[in-house]
């Protein structure tokens, strides 16, 4: 790995999609959605939020990305992932931090993102920057496409 000085933390364009979806498919785990991930989707979801989800770049390839979206109320972070080769320098952090500050632009005052229980690495991340764990709700869910299946990353 090249020093982490080099890297760009910078808006994602669906031109990323290439690189982000290489990503996600190596990184041990990750649940990847037929619908809602594919390249149309993930078009839709930019062609709403254009400002606000983020990648990390080295040398020309994508090593981290959050996607990242508000409905004018509150905003949702989606598939924050770093590359195992890059975690824990701090590029994690940078690409929150980075879409926190777009989502102050908007006027958005709070962000929520759901990580699994089993998600250890992802579970530590969250509380090591600081991010409160919700003991007093509980997250429902009505599928309305369900073709919309999860392939998770082995």
């Amino acid at each position: 790995m090249a020093g982490t000085m080099d890297i760009l933390i910078r808006e994602m364009t669906i031109q990323d999609y290439g690189g982000i979806l290489r990503l996600w498919k190596e990184i041990k785990g990750f649940g990847i959605r037929s619908v809602d991930d594919s390249r149309e989707g993930i078009e839709r979801f930019l062609k709403r939020n254009p400002m606000t989800s983020v990648v990390a770049v080295q040398n020309g390839r994508i090593i981290g990305d959050v996607l990242c979206g508000h409905d004018g109320r509150q905003g949702s972070f989606y598939h924050v992932c770093v590359h195992p080769d890059y975690r824990k320098h701090g590029v994690g952090s940078k690409m929150v931090h980075f879409a926190m500050k777009a989502l102050k632009k908007e006027g958005i005052s709070k962000i929520t993102l759901i990580a699994f229980k089993s998600n250890e690495v992802g579970n530590v991340f969250w509380k090591e920057i600081g991010w409160t764990e919700r003991d007093d709700v509980n997250y429902y869910e009505a599928v309305l496409n369900e073709e919309n299946s999860t392939e998770f990353v082995v």
